[in-house]
């Protein structure tokens, strides 16, 4: 990790007169990573968003994963490595009958990341892809209406529980969409790619002044700069950039993604790597160019290509969090089961066995990038100093215990009365 992500903290433990306690003994452990490790939570809308005692039981068409193998071990593994969460919101799967939505489900869902710690995430609040059936009935007026509506309910209704939103997604290629018809690219024929962008953070920063939203996409040529650079220039208020990075026809290697991160960290913005997939099989071959036209039968993670996965796992997230623009990292699915494209991208086999991928980003994320329990012992002063990754840490002596953060804004010092 680079030293960037390095911070140094001072705590002053004095008694309760004021006096410093020399010599005191404290133990520090970090707690929580400020760095976004992210992964999707699809997998567990059917399992957690469903009320209790009706697991399965839904009558609307949803797009965000099928119940896995054994959830309950999953979730453990999801905890042990992510602190970000990304739900699905796909328009078409979450109204697919205007005014029927599937929110009581994603609210259960978001609720239960947030309790276990996780900041959740929504994706995407507009987008072309998926967006309902029932919009092509509507002409441009009555679509735009309709847009406005969905970006309002959703980020009002999620507020405090959601507030991260792709505000818009893949905005580059939408007015020349097409792979099916839909209102979403109709409308922006009309008004173009700068005013959709426009459209979508403007509504919902109205509705939650306090979210963050984000502009994402996969095309990261320099068209992406121009739209990027356009909407800045047109007082669009972005708050991250994020940057696809699905791998499926082999890893790019540090020097590519480098270049990527440096690019967009012209934009002085906070970058976020949203969408990250690297296979444990067969590669996707080379000529595919929409890696939705790829089809197979089967496609087996194999026992060479989890050794590939694992090295390149870890090249890459060196790479990434090792960029001082980068403030998170989502990776596309942490199980095999019912991934995306059928691929074996997971960092879990389908069966719920975890892969050497898992193990090797574990070893960075809670172990080398991580403090264990320290014990420290306070100078002539009183003072412990803290040096670890940005974050969250536990400082315990005696039965007083306390967090405190170290990042960007930490103070200098922090001042802690606790018993001789």
């Amino acid at each position: 990790m680079s030293a960037d992500r390095m911070r140094t903290g001072r705590v002053r433990l004095v008694d309760a007169s004021g006096s410093p306690l020399r010599g005191h003994r404290v133990t520090v452990e970090q707690t929580a990573h400020a760095f976004g490790f992210g992964n999707i939570g699809f997998d567990f809308v059917e399992w957690i968003g469903n009320a209790p005692g009706v697991a399965g039981s839904r009558d609307i068409e949803f797009f965000g994963g099928a119940l896995p193998p054994n959830p309950d071990q999953l979730a453990e593994d999801w905890l042990e490595l992510f602190n970000t969460a990304t739900l699905p919101f796909y328009w078409r799967g979450y109204e697919p009958v205007r005014g029927r939505t599937d929110r009581d489900r994603l609210r259960r869902t978001a609720e239960w990341f947030q309790a276990h710690g996780v900041t959740v995430k929504g994706h995407p609040l507009l987008w072309h892809t998926l967006a309902p059936t029932w919009l092509l009935e509507l002409d441009d007026a009555q679509v735009e209406e309709a847009i406005r509506d969905r970006i309002t309910t959703l980020v009002t209704d999620f507020a405090g529980v959601v507030d991260l939103w792709d505000a818009i997604n893949e905005a580059v290629i939408l007015p020349v969409f097409t792979a099916e018809d839909n209102a979403v690219t109709r409308l922006a024929q009309r008004k173009g790619r700068a005013w959709m962008v426009a459209l979508a953070f403007e509504v919902a920063r109205e509705a939650n002044p306090d979210a963050r939203l984000v502009l994402n996409d996969f095309d990261l040529s320099p068209d992406y700069e121009r739209l990027i650079a356009e909407c800045l220039d047109a007082g669009v208020q972005i708050d991250a950039l994020g940057l696809q990075t699905h791998m499926h026809q082999g890893y790019r290697g540090e020097d590519h993604v480098w270049s990527i991160l440096e690019r967009f960290a012209r934009f002085d913005l906070p970058l976020q790597l949203t969408e990250t997939t690297l296979l444990s099989g067969d590669l996707m071959p080379p000529e595919i160019v929409d890696l939705n036209d790829y089809v197979v039968d089967s496609w087996p993670s194999t026992p060479d290509g989890e050794a590939r996965q694992a090295d390149e796992l870890v090249r890459h997230y060196r790479t990434v969090v090792g960029h001082p623009a980068t403030e998170s990292l989502t990776y596309w699915g942490i199980t095999d089961h019912g991934a995306w494209l059928g691929a074996p991208a997971g960092l879990v086999r389908a069966d719920g066995s975890r892969k050497p991928g898992y193990e090797a980003l574990r070893a960075l994320v809670r172990e080398e990038w991580w403090l264990g329990a320290t014990p420290h012992v306070a100078d002539d002063d009183g003072v412990v100093e803290i040096t670890g990754f940005a974050g969250t840490y536990r400082l315990t002596t005696g039965p007083t215990e306390v967090e405190v953060e170290l990042g960007a804004q930490a103070p200098t010092m922090t001042e802690i009365t606790a018993s001789p």
